[in-house]
């Protein structure tokens, strides 16, 4: 059976005081030092050891909530019989009509900002949310 690291170091700290080293001499106060740091050496690496496990189950928590969540986004078949150039209503058409799309994109004239908006709208009826103005010039 292997030791972990804790009961290497009380190992350690075990040996030395069999050894009965005599404190007040340079040599035991540098290896008392030495035994000293070691535990406390130690003692930080259990801790963040045990951080790190717990991060570890939240982590997997979170992967298999964002797997839940991208299977409802990203799992729903296509409908529609698209050519090869459309991806499920990604086109670069802003009026795709290979499919039943709910919502087309646009261009902001002023910012340039992709304005993505329902497809009973006119484009010349939106304002961008990005840049407050009128995609047409007399509004």
């Amino acid at each position: 059976m292997e030791m972990d690291i804790l009961e290497k170091c009380a190992y350690i700290k075990g040996l030395a005081e069999g050894l009965n080293l005599d404190v007040n001499t340079p040599e035991g106060k540098v290896l008392n030092a030495i035994i000293d740091l070691l535990s406390d050496i130690t003692a930080t690496v259990a801790d963040m050891d045990d951080e790190v496990a717990t991060l570890g189950d939240y982590i997997e928590e979170i992967d298999h909530d964002l797997g839940e969540v991208e299977e409802y986004l990203y799992d729903e078949e296509c409908d529609c019989e698209c050519d090869d150039d459309c991806d499920c209503c990604d086109c670069e058409d802003d009026e795709c009509d290979c499919c039943d799309c709910e919502y087309m994109e646009a261009m902001c004239p002023s910012c340039g900002e992709k304005i993505c908006f329902d497809n009973e709208i006119e484009p010349e009826d939106l304002i961008c949310p990005a840049c407050g103005k009128a995609f047409s010039e007399d509004k």
